[in-house]
């Protein structure tokens, strides 16, 4: 593991991932080499498919889904092409490896009706963290961005008179976000509000904490949570089911997948039609309504 930390650095500070994806490689890779330990000879420059095969069994008989094996193995081929570009093995040991299937989960998306009930029916409270509550939720859906982006967020980003917000997603890459006039009077309101109850702070974050503080991601993901419960039963009521929220919605009302794409931040469209499988799903319940020999 003599470049475990010099890899670490190289997608933290080169690739720029974010600090969630960082903790995840380092998780992976360091359960891999714990794995090894036992192989006196497993250096990694002498790791080969027998080692990550083993790897891969142990993880499924320890009860791991499909989906998140995958995953580590994911971390152990950026890994792996890592030590391979800087000489460092001759081949990827992980080239070789079939990893196993997955079934394709649908995203999880609350309906139309579902967010016109928590937009129009549920109170929020009239106090400074209700308004930023309902703006937070608001925000997650008419952007579609994700919890990181939106803690991210800085006042600077909304251009109200333009109609539209940046957003700074994965490595770094800026996309701009077209804006509703509804939805501006949203934030017109809470800015304002906002400027009022925490003037003098000088902090540049479009959503802050009671203290004045830059948000944390396990507070916005328990806001998220106890509004969405309110309108639906779903097992997952996270800011990312918003973001599936804003994608389906989008799509079921006639958006181009590559637009949707965009706006996502999707950096290949494999990613998005996912989404067109809750559209086809939709599909198949109106025919099966409505036609007469369905």
């Amino acid at each position: 593991m003599r470049h475990f930390g010099d890899f670490l650095q190289y997608i933290q500070h080169i690739k720029h991932y974010s600090p969630h994806t960082v903790r995840s490689y380092q998780k992976d890779l360091e359960q891999f080499f714990q794995f090894c330990s036992s192989d006196t000879s497993a250096e990694e420059s002498r790791i080969d498919h027998h080692h990550i095969r083993g790897w891969i069994v142990e993880l499924m008989e320890s009860g791991n889904s499909a989906r998140t094996t995958n995953r580590k193995i994911s971390s152990l081929k950026t890994y792996f092409r890592y030590l391979l570009r800087e000489g460092v093995i001759a081949n990827n040991p992980v080239a070789k490896v079939l990893t196993p299937k997955t079934d394709k989960k649908l995203p999880v998306f609350v309906s139309e009706r579902q967010m016109n009930t928590l937009l129009d029916e549920v109170s929020f409270g009239d106090d400074i963290s209700g308004l930023r509550n309902r703006t937070m939720i608001e925000t997650f859906y008419n952007t579609g961005a994700r919890r990181s982006e939106l803690i991210g967020m800085r006042v600077s980003d909304v251009d109200l008179p333009q109609q539209q917000v940046k957003v700074l997603g994965k490595r770094n890459k800026e996309r701009i976000i077209p804006l509703s006039r509804s939805f501006c009077e949203v934030l017109e309101k809470y800015l304002l509000v906002r400027e009022s109850e925490h003037a003098g702070t000088g902090e540049e974050w479009l959503f802050l904490t009671r203290a004045g503080k830059k948000l944390y991601p396990r507070l916005v993901h328990r806001i998220v949570t106890q509004f969405l419960s309110v309108v639906t039963t779903a097992d997952k009521r996270s800011p990312h089911v918003l973001r599936h929220t804003f994608a389906t919605h989008l799509l079921n009302q006639g958006a181009d997948l590559n637009a949707i794409k965009e706006l996502l931040g999707h950096a290949n469209l494999s990613a998005t039609e996912v989404y067109t499988h809750n559209t086809f799903e939709k599909l198949k319940s109106v025919y099966k309504q409505a036609h007469p020999r369905a």
